[in-house]
């Protein structure tokens, strides 16, 4: 199947690329979300009269998520947990935990926008993570782990 993509995806192309993908991830993903349309005759010509309003918006947004980028590395994100003596979490410390913490020092963040490298938080301590707000922009912030008192 070939599609135009509406917006850069990222390990795919970027903006206006004709692309061959498989169907399902076409038919299932990629078009119901809006972020290509088949590579039509029809909707070629449609998207060569709209590049320009689809090149100012992902500049727009490549904008916005670089202001928002500058923003998350001057947060200090501290999260207590119970932790038993040796300092193993009861329980684990995942995305949705992060994104809470985040969003509660003032910067609205998704779940889906957090990496994780090596799994869910177990111990204390300090933790590097990142944070994918835009293709081209993945934010590395510490994360500090405490024992709850």
């Amino acid at each position: 199947m070939e599609v135009i993509l509406l917006e850069k995806i990222a390990n795919l192309g970027n903006l206006g690329d004709k692309v061959s993908i498989k169907s399902g991830y076409g038919r299932n993903y990629l078009v119901p979300q809006g972020k290509a349309v088949p590579a039509t005759t029809k909707k070629i010509a449609e998207f060569e009269e709209r590049r320009a309003e689809l090149e100012k918006a992902a500049a727009e947004k490549l904008s916005t998520a670089q202001k928002l980028g500058t923003e998350l590395t001057k947060l200090q994100i501290e999260i207590a947990h119970k932790a038993g003596d040796e300092g193993r979490l009861f329980g684990s410390i995942g995305t949705h935990n992060i994104a809470e913490a985040i969003t509660a020092a003032g910067i609205a963040v998704e779940k889906h926008q957090i990496r994780l490298p090596h799994g869910a938080i177990r111990h204390i301590g300090e933790y590097p993570i990142d944070i994918n707000l835009h293709s081209d922009v993945i934010v590395t912030l510490t994360i500090k782990v405490v024992a709850e008192a």
